[in-house]
């Protein structure tokens, strides 16, 4: 694992993103959140609500990233199993945090804090409690895993408040070229680039807009000089392959 730069993984939690009910929104948010910070996001998976496969992912995480972001399955109702299974795959025991109590109470009308809602009170052992402006019911954190609600507003709020728990790197810097080429016509060129400069990484992505095949060229990096010399270098093979360059995005 590169020293400078921290990584990170994503766990998305939650039979309803598995079966196209629910689409994600978080991940998106996490990435240019992390990217800020210096922390790559480096691999997303999606999971269902299964105490086994919850307690297996978590842990292989963990070990694999300097930091777990988990997202899902910490509400009221009963297939709401990310915190008790992330609990066990930690071995600790569930306590109801009287910190989270308070905040709860705080929020919910008098008489409305139900036992199904308290459940949301409920926290590993050890564990530190993560700030919800916006609903009241905490997130938790686990040495480095981050556990958050699925809603992308609670998940953002919570996130938002994190920023003095994550050590990370130089932000990462982005620049783009995006051609009316397509992949195959650029990969040789670009495999050489990319193969003369691995710190910084680029990524090919094609579209189809308005009948019109492309590709948009990411390029990302820590080091600003070296990022434009390689977008300089893409530049010239876009135009050496009688391409377009029909927008390019350099980092301020």
């Amino acid at each position: 694992m590169n020293t400078e730069i921290k990584t990170a993984g994503v766990i998305i939690i939650g039979n309803e993103i598995l079966s196209g009910r629910t689409q994600d929104l978080n991940v998106s948010y996490i990435g240019n959140k992390l990217g800020n910070l210096g922390i790559v996001l480096a691999e997303v998976i999606v999971i269902p609500d299964d105490e086994e496969t919850i307690i297996e992912r978590v842990s292989s995480y963990a070990d694999k990233f300097d930091y777990v972001f988990t997202t899902g399955g910490i509400g009221p109702t009963h297939d709401d199993i990310t915190t008790a299974s992330i609990a066990k795959a930690f071995s600790l025991k569930l306590i109801r945090h009287p910190d989270a109590v308070a905040v709860m109470e705080g929020y919910y009308e008098p008489g409305t804090l139900t036992e199904a809602r308290l459940k949301m009170a409920d926290i590993p052992e050890g564990a530190t409690l993560i700030e919800n402006p916006v609903s009241g019911a905490p997130g938790i954190q686990i040495k480095n895993v981050f556990i958050m609600a699925g809603v992308p507003e609670i998940m953002q709020a919570m996130l938002d408040g994190l920023a003095d728990r994550l050590i990370g790197g130089p932000p990462i810097l982005t620049a783009s070229v995006s051609t009316n080429l397509t992949e195959s016509k650029l990969a040789v060129g670009m495999s050489k680039i990319q193969d003369e400069c691995i710190e910084v990484s680029i990524g090919s992505y094609p579209y189809f807009k308005r009948g019109k095949l492309g590709v948009n060229i990411v390029l990302r990096s820590i080091d600003k000089i070296l990022l434009l010399e390689q977008l300089a270098l893409i530049t010239t093979l876009v135009e050496e392959t009688k391409g377009m360059i029909l927008e390019t995005i350099t980092p301020d």
